[in-house]
């Protein structure tokens, strides 16, 4: 599959069909501190993404007072 990661564009290449949560731990990323989507589609951890999609992971960015 091909990974882009929005943080700092950097795209990744990882073979085989994963959950969210294995890639998360393949990249070495904090599942607290991204955003997987496919296409418009907000992805929760237990998704398969498989070989051949594309996916982008985006930083959380929050804020307050």
């Amino acid at each position: 599959m091909r990974v882009i990661i929005r943080r700092n564009n950097e795209i990744r290449e990882i073979k085989g069909d994963l959950k969210v949560r294995e890639i998360f731990k393949v990249l070495n990323i904090n599942p607290e501190t991204a955003l997987v989507i496919k296409g418009e589609e907000i992805l929760t951890p237990d998704k398969i993404v498989r070989d051949d999609e594309e996916i982008e992971i985006i930083p959380v960015i929050s804020g307050g007072r």
